[in-house]
């Protein structure tokens, strides 16, 4: 498969996870009037949606990409002997300008209802003050470390030649169903710098201030997971 082929469908299926899974959040976690209304798919939905987001994917860009969508699942593939460095650079770019791509036609989405305000939140990550549940900036960082170490050794266990064939992207989409499911209150999960990035950009403050955190913790989870799983899952 051409390098060109895999870029675009890095781009087309970042798009997708940030348009599924930030839309959820923006469009749909609550619903009318008022705010604790049942119409609106709350936390376990927003969860849901991310894990959708990656599992159609899976199964739609797999076979061309891998379907990595994320840089610290490239940074974790690179480091546990699946993925050539030599293509990492390009990957993050394709996967963030998707990010961003999702996050523009989300924006342009939300911005359809009166009232629509992009800087209160447009589903970033955040610690602190801007920690759904006002988690600290240590609890972001564990957290987001051991989020993403997770799930790339959910990722390179499922994917691994011994594994069940055919059923990696359940594994994964309901292991990213259930890492929303426990961080979503701490940092409104990242694990993914990509996701992170494309809503920042557009939120403009405390986002992009609060992005470095989104970068450096899911790709040092990511690396660590390559390197455990590198030794855990040797043949040895």
């Amino acid at each position: 498969m051409s390098l060109s082929k895999k870029l675009g469908a890095e781009f087309i299926g970042t798009f997708w996870l940030v348009l599924g899974g930030c839309g959820s959040a923006v469009l749909a976690a609550t619903f009318g009037d008022d705010l604790s209304s049942t119409l609106g798919i709350g936390l376990v939905g927003v969860s849901l949606a991310f894990g959708l987001t990656v599992l159609t994917m899976a199964y739609a860009i797999g076979h061309i990409s891998g379907c990595h969508l994320n840089p610290a699942v490239s940074f974790g593939l690179m480091i546990g002997g699946r993925f050539s460095a030599a293509e990492l650079l390009p990957y993050i770019i394709a996967q963030v300008a998707g990010g961003i791509a999702g996050a523009a036609v989300l924006l342009i989405i939300a911005s359809g209802v009166t009232g629509f305000d992009v800087s209160a939140g447009f589903a970033s990550n955040g610690y602190g003050e801007n920690s759904p549940g006002g988690y600290s900036f240590a609890a972001a960082l564990v957290t987001e470390v051991v989020m993403t170490f997770m799930f790339l050794i959910i990722i390179l266990g499922a994917t691994d030649e011994r594994a069940p064939a055919g059923l990696a992207p359940i594994a994964i989409g309901l292991g990213l169903t259930l890492i929303h499911l426990i961080s979503i209150p701490v940092t409104n999960t990242s694990v993914n710098p990509a996701r992170s990035t494309g809503v920042a950009i557009f939120q403009g403050g405390w986002a992009l201030q609060q992005l470095w955190l989104f970068w450096v913790a899911p790709i040092g989870g990511a690396i660590l997971a390559g390197v455990f799983y590198r030794w855990m899952g040797s043949k040895d």
